[in-house]
């Protein structure tokens, strides 16, 4: 008998994670199976409303303002920029010119973004009445 392709070193992990994911995916099937024959099927009103958690909820009144995602985006985006421009700093000589190339180009599709976002207006603070 010849020895089957199976040398690779790495074969054996792929067999252990293969059948890992098959075993994962079949204890949830089961429990969810088994959660389903088992779960009572009548449900009271009763049972569904709230206990001791305080006043039933209702639809917020005032309209939170999309101004305050579009900021926190922004701050996002100009934080993500600082964290990247700090190994670059660090690194400056030993990057040379292709990393100072890299980092022209990176600030300048910043500042493109940038001045569409002003151009469009979101860092206008608009009122809402």
């Amino acid at each position: 008998m010849s020895h089957m392709e199976t040398a690779h070193p790495y074969f054996g992990v792929f067999i252990m994670l293969l059948l890992a994911t098959v075993i994962f995916f079949g204890i949830v099937y089961l429990a969810k199976s088994v959660g389903a024959a088992l779960a009572r099927k009548d449900t009271e009103k009763l049972k569904l409303s709230i206990y001791e958690c305080g006043p039933e909820p209702n639809k917020q009144p005032n309209k939170i303002s999309v101004q305050f995602y579009t900021f926190a985006l922004l701050f996002i985006l100009f934080d993500i920029e600082i964290i990247f421009m700090f190994p670059w700093a660090v690194n400056f000589k030993l990057l040379g010119i292709y990393g100072f190339v890299a980092i022209v180009f990176f600030l300048t599709l910043l500042t493109i973004g940038f001045i569409y976002e002003w151009r469009k207006g979101a860092l206008q603070w608009h009122s809402i009445a």
